[in-house]
């Protein structure tokens, strides 16, 4: 079985020579991941839905362009992740805490160890979490995201957005201060109501 990195370029030069079941396989492989990355950017699932799906046609329409120096995912999620900057400062709907959690994957799932008290904090805590994370702005949203919830190394992340790797860490050192400081309420009720 050939590496995910060399199967996807395989994947792309098929495409280029027209192969659209390729074309399908790298969807599968990223469509997921991409739209829950974008959900939580965007906050509302039809706009993330719209997003994801103009990314892949403007990937399809440009995988010429796609040079091969990063690796495919980079490069679609930079296209995705500026389409849906763009969208977000246009329309800037409202971010549902709902959709949120429910694309969170299983940040809220208890586990047979998990006292009952300790689920309902564990909640709370999620839900504080997404209501800071709306309040961020789109550019400290998508940095968020990239690096803390996806996982992105500084230079994945500067190459999606096309920013600097300055602008990165500026941008994710203002942003997890502004979330500190929106989470300071919850974390100031909770250690007055310790023992």
């Amino acid at each position: 079985m050939l590496p995910v990195h060399e199967h996807e370029n395989q994947l792309i030069q098929l495409v280029r020579e027209g192969d659209l079941s390729a074309w399908g396989e790298l969807i599968r492989i990223h469509q997921d991941r991409l739209y829950n990355s974008i959900v939580r950017v965007v906050g509302h699932r039809d706009l993330a839905r719209d997003v994801v799906q103009d990314a892949f046609i403007q990937a399809i329409e440009n995988i010429s362009q796609f040079d091969g120096k990063s690796r495919f995912f980079t490069w679609l999620y930079r296209i995705a992740f500026n389409r849906a900057m763009s969208m977000h400062r246009k329309y800037k709907p409202e971010v549902s805490l709902d959709v949120a959690r429910e694309n969170a994957g299983d940040e809220t799932m208890a586990t047979s160890q998990d006292q009952p008290e300790d689920r309902v904090l564990h909640s709370e805590l999620v839900d504080e979490v997404h209501r800071a994370l709306e309040k961020l702005s789109s550019e400290h949203r998508a940095v968020v995201v990239l690096r803390e919830i996806e996982g992105c190394e500084y230079e994945q992340i500067a190459e999606i957005l096309d920013i600097s790797l300055g602008t990165v860490r500026s941008r994710l050192h203002r942003a997890r201060a502004e979330m500190r400081r929106l989470l300071r309420g919850y974390f100031d009720q909770h250690s007055q109501d310790d023992p």
